[in-house]
């Protein structure tokens, strides 16, 4: 129940900051919090990671939904005697994979409004964060725990 809790958490987060986004921040396009360094800016984005596969609703919708499955499977099979970091990685992707999927099929695109000015890096949002998120704590259980998934 928990880590269903934490999915619901990690999924409505993205989805509340993606509304102030189209709400408020769509119609001024972009907030400097930090001068040429951080920004909140709106974006539409068609693709995936760096707008990769633009305009692949349709391949992308599939696939998401494909991961999320299999990996709620996977979550599930491993709930009772899984390891509490490999369980936290797994809700942190889920509900990003989440988030970006509902607004992949309400939208038809992914809003995004986080803007590192600073290095030129994509705008994102907050369900890539917890995707992001998700794979380093992953990360950190195969390489230091020496599990195996």
């Amino acid at each position: 129940m928990f880590y269903i809790f934490i999915i619901a958490l990690v999924t409505g987060i993205d989805q509340w900051t993606k509304y102030l986004a189209e709400t408020q921040l769509k119609p001024i396009n972009t907030i400097p919090l930090v001068q040429d360094i951080f920004h909140l800016t709106y974006a539409r984005n068609t693709g995936a990671a760096f707008s990769i596969l633009r305009d692949k609703q349709v391949f992308l919708i599939l696939v998401t939904a494909i991961v999320v499955v299999a990996l709620i499977c996977y979550l599930i099979k491993i709930l009772k005697t899984g390891e509490a970091t490999l369980k936290l990685a797994l809700t942190f992707i889920i509900g990003g994979a989440l988030g970006n999927l509902i607004d992949r099929i309400r939208l038809n695109y992914v809003t995004d409004f986080l803007d590192f000015t600073l290095i030129n890096y994509p705008i994102f949002n907050f369900a890539d964060v917890f995707v992001v998120l998700g794979v380093v704590v992953l990360s950190y259980f195969v390489l230091f725990k020496g599990a195996k998934i």
